[in-house]
């Protein structure tokens, strides 16, 4: 009886064996799902706040974008006249200046001038004519693309 009860035991070890060695088959997708919804909530609210700050309502062209290396300056023109470079405001007299000190005098730097759909012509033309004046070769207007209707 004895040797019977051993047998017995061993038995109920190696079923226990057997049953933790066997892989599982089944994946919990819980956590993939959770860091997936995680990263989309992270890039829906970041996504917005990457855009240029100036709101402007750009006029439309066909004209393909320009592919570029470098990061451009951009002035912009808003609705009232107001001059921002890059996101600061500044007044006219003193766009060039800013512009050389960021540039660090490289007249080859690109720069691009962001202008209001309904700012006036003029305006437009007399910053880009002032970035002209001051040297800068590499002055472009942009526009969005024309959208079908």
């Amino acid at each position: 009886m004895g040797a019977a009860y051993a047998g017995g035991r061993t038995s109920v070890k190696r079923r226990r064996r057997l049953r933790h060695s066997t892989p599982m088959s089944e994946i919990n997708v819980t956590p993939f799902v959770d860091v997936m919804l995680v990263l989309l909530i992270v890039f829906m609210i970041s996504a917005p706040l990457l855009t240029i700050g100036v709101p402007i309502d750009l006029p439309q062209t066909q004209a393909n974008p320009l592919q570029s290396d470098q990061e451009p300056l951009t002035v912009s023109v808003d609705q009232a006249g107001t001059i921002f470079l890059q996101n600061s405001e500044t007044e006219f007299e003193d766009l060039v200046p800013r512009l050389m000190a960021i540039s660090e005098e490289n007249l080859e730097t690109r720069i691009f001038v962001r202008g209001d759909r309904t700012v006036d012509y003029g305006t437009v033309m007399r910053v880009m004519g002032a970035l002209s004046t001051a040297g800068f070769s590499r002055i472009g207007l942009v526009t969005e693309t024309e959208r079908e209707q």
